[in-house]
């Protein structure tokens, strides 16, 4: 129901095929901005009023940088999370026109910036999973679009990527997240956003086997 709900505030709609890699989408959205400044935001994303006079200010005073990185809280299960990595979680979002863009060849990725980036110091809010039902629904998205993503690149079913992606790398990013950064210290929902976000890799190792499998 996107383009019913834009609707509401603008008579300006493009209609665009629903790209697996949402960033292909989101760069035809900036090539179609007329403004000097461009902010890019997700749908599960909302502007504090704080962060909106800063950037407003920022712009008024034509700002000194091409863009700026903006911190980003995020709402998992029911809490803000403050540990394991997950916040600030700056984000490249407000960019000058013809600075910025998406290197749209993954669905994760930052804005490819020309020139200097500064920071903001007010948060994005950020609300992407309020149940572990949301979270596997995305889950089985992103872990089907980073199988098809290693397969593009490449990535063969062998022993040695067998131990990094099912053993090495899984145990390595719990650790750090959960013991080194303290992710432990946000409960439960910490401990779960750290989990789901390891199992990830092994996900969609097994995803990639399954694409050779039909081959």
């Amino acid at each position: 129901n996107t383009k019913k709900s834009a609707m509401k505030y603008t008579e300006k709609i493009f209609n665009e095929k629903n790209n697996l890699n949402l960033n292909i989408n989101k760069n035809k959205g900036i090539e179609k901005i007329s403004s000097d400044w461009i902010l890019v935001l997700d749908s599960d994303e909302v502007i504090t009023k704080e962060l909106k006079k800063e950037i407003i200010d920022t712009i008024n005073n034509k700002g000194n940088y091409s863009g700026y990185f903006i911190p980003r809280r995020n709402f998992y299960f029911g809490k803000w999370l403050k540990y394991g990595s997950n916040y600030p979680d700056y984000q490249l979002r407000l960019f000058r026109k013809g600075k910025g863009k998406f290197p749209a060849k993954h669905v994760h990725e930052r804005i490819k910036l020309e020139g200097k980036a500064g920071y903001l110091k007010n948060n994005i809010e950020h609300y992407p999973y309020n149940t572990v039902s949301e979270y596997l629904k995305k889950f089985d998205f992103y872990t089907t679009f980073e199988a098809n993503f290693l397969k593009d690149s490449g990535v063969r079913i062998s022993l040695i990527n067998s131990i990094f992606f099912l053993l090495l790398k899984p145990s390595i990013r719990f650790f750090r997240r959960l013991v080194l950064r303290g992710g432990f210290l946000d409960g439960i929902p910490g401990i779960l956003a750290v989990m789901f976000d390891s199992f990830s890799f092994p996900v969609r190792y097994i995803k990639l086997w399954e694409l050779n499998k039909k081959k």
